[in-house]
């Protein structure tokens, strides 16, 4: 369950940068970041970096093309106050369908990664991703409760 819940956070955390103004600048700081701290954590020499960072975005860019293209006729819809319960079936019809697109991309990222990386690292991948989005979500909350505390 809480496998699930921190990249459902980070997810949403996204999206609402995106949708604010200057969050494509946010992106583009957080995905260097995470850039660093991955390429810290492997421990990638520069052959396996040079080799590695062309698999792994395009594989951030497939993910996240995913999911804008999941969320985003629902949320326009539950805006509207319009997500009949044909409508909400559909939703979850084409949710299951994206999360088994979401499987089948990091299985193939797994797949291309092997000819880069050993086993282990791989594994420290994932444990790295796991790790910033931590990071990440603690960052967010503490600039949530800073910011909360100012409007008392």
């Amino acid at each position: 369950m809480k496998t699930l819940i921190i990249p459902a956070i980070v997810m949403l955390l996204s999206f609402t940068a995106f949708a604010q103004p200057g969050g494509e600048k946010m992106r583009e700081r957080i995905k260097a970041q995470k850039a660093t701290f991955i390429t810290n954590q492997l421990n990638l020499t520069s052959d396996e970096a040079q080799q590695f960072w062309p698999v792994y975005n395009a594989f951030e860019d497939k993910v996240e093309g995913l999911r804008k293209s999941d969320f985003k006729s629902i949320r326009q819809s539950l805006k509207n106050g319009s997500l009949s319960d044909a409508d909400a079936q559909k939703a979850l019809d084409n949710y299951l369908i994206t999360e088994a697109q979401l499987l089948d991309a990091k299985k193939q990222l797994v797949s291309d990664l092997k000819n880069i990386l050993s086993p282990q690292k791989i594994i420290k991948l994932k444990m790295a991703e796991d790790a910033f989005n931590r990071q990440l979500l603690d960052k967010l909350k503490k600039f949530r409760e800073k910011r909360g505390a100012r409007g008392n």
